[in-house]
């Protein structure tokens, strides 16, 4: 494949991904910085500062393939351009990523989830360049969205390639590590926008209850509220057999209690988010676990990111902790708060995106996980 440009765009680099052709991406980031976040497959060299301070011979001695591309890569796409440069220099077919990994936090993949005694298809989106998960629930030519943190093109694009129509759109939570697309999407295809039952939000929407149901053709969600990582937070759990949990149960942890919080509000919560998941836990053990969120670049596989929940139970290890032991456990592990999270929470109380490129705002690992 030939490239004419010197700069590819983040869709181009993901549909090629997807396709599965041949091309290398080299990485030239910090190690600390790669150690947070990278690009699936990608190679690395810590050449960023020699790059940046003229050093034209950094790359001299990486062997790379000549036969396919190389896409270069940092934080924004300026000093991978020097490594492009440089590349091309040697007679390569280099190119540098636009945005560089603040861009690539909008690169995406799906995977099916396959849901037994369920009367839907389910599919997880996955921004894989951040760690987001959102869901789209399809039965009877209906669909749901949950947690949308894409451009709703891409929502209203996949419901169109399964004949289905949205109908509802549902955060789990009001977020603080992106910026929810959900009041977008609602508004473009004409579906009615539920939140859980709260009064932080300035924009209308259909409140859910604990118990309350929703239906999407022959399926049924169910609102179990899970407080905790916020005061709001809540599961949805399909047709008995998979638990929506967003940023309560992931994995391989469980949220984090302190966003927006002060200290004491914070130990509440993780004495309330203890007793929601000691909820969860009373579901049938072979529950299908689908989060809002992973820790870890997510590869192209179309392998879903899901777990029974008797799997999550033995690996997590917090959920074994009696309620004090539960609260003093996590409190001490609570990681470093998400980037520009004030401002990406102002964003979604209000409903509405920034003007703008978003990428700066929403850039960095998530971390709203405590394990």
């Amino acid at each position: 494949m030939s490239i004419d440009t010197n700069v590819m765009t983040t869709e181009t680099l993901r549909a090629m991904i997807e396709r599965d052709e041949p091309l290398t991406i080299l990485d030239v980031r910090p190690a600390d910085e790669r150690a947070e976040w990278s690009i699936p497959g990608s190679l690395h060299v810590d050449a960023y500062e020699r790059l940046k301070a003229g050093d034209r011979h950094v790359l001299d001695t990486v062997d790379l393939p000549t036969s396919q591309p190389v896409v270069t890569v940092c934080a924004a796409g300026r000093t991978s351009q020097i490594a492009a440069d440089l590349l091309r220099e040697r007679g390569m077919n280099a190119i540098s990523l636009a945005g560089g990994m603040k861009s690539w936090s909008l690169a995406w993949n799906t995977a099916r989830v396959d849901v037994p005694g369920s009367a839907a298809l389910v599919i997880q989106l996955r921004r894989t360049g951040k760690g987001c998960l959102s869901y789209m629930v399809g039965s009877g030519g209906e669909a749901l969205v949950i947690d949308a943190s894409l451009d709703p093109d891409v929502y209203m694009q996949l419901a169109a390639e399964h004949d289905w129509t949205i109908t509802t759109v549902l955060d789990t939570h009001v977020h603080a590590d992106h910026l929810s697309r959900s009041r977008l999407l609602a508004e473009r295809a004409g579906a009615t926008l539920y939140m859980p039952r709260q009064d932080r939000v300035h924009y209308p929407f259909q409140p859910l209850r604990d118990g309350d149901t929703l239906a999407v053709g022959e399926a049924t969600l169910r609102v179990i509220a899970t407080p905790g990582h916020t005061n709001e937070s809540t599961t949805y759990q399909l047709d008995g057999q998979a638990l929506f949990t967003g940023d309560t149960l992931f994995l391989a942890g469980v949220g984090r209690p302190d966003l927006e919080a002060t200290a004491d509000e914070s130990r509440q919560r993780a004495a309330t988010l203890h007793d929601s998941l000691q909820r969860l836990l009373q579901l049938p053990p072979g529950s299908i676990v689908l989060p809002g969120h992973v820790s870890e670049p997510i590869p192209f596989d179309g392998q879903p990111l899901s777990a029974p929940l008797s799997s999550v139970r033995e690996r997590v290890s917090l959920l074994h902790e009696t309620r004090d032991g539960f609260v003093s456990a996590i409190l001490g592990r609570i990681p470093p708060t998400p980037p520009n999270h004030h401002l990406i929470v102002e964003a979604n109380e209000a409903g509405l995106l920034p003007d703008g490129d978003v990428t700066d705002l929403e850039a960095g690992a998530n971390r709203c996980a405590v394990s």
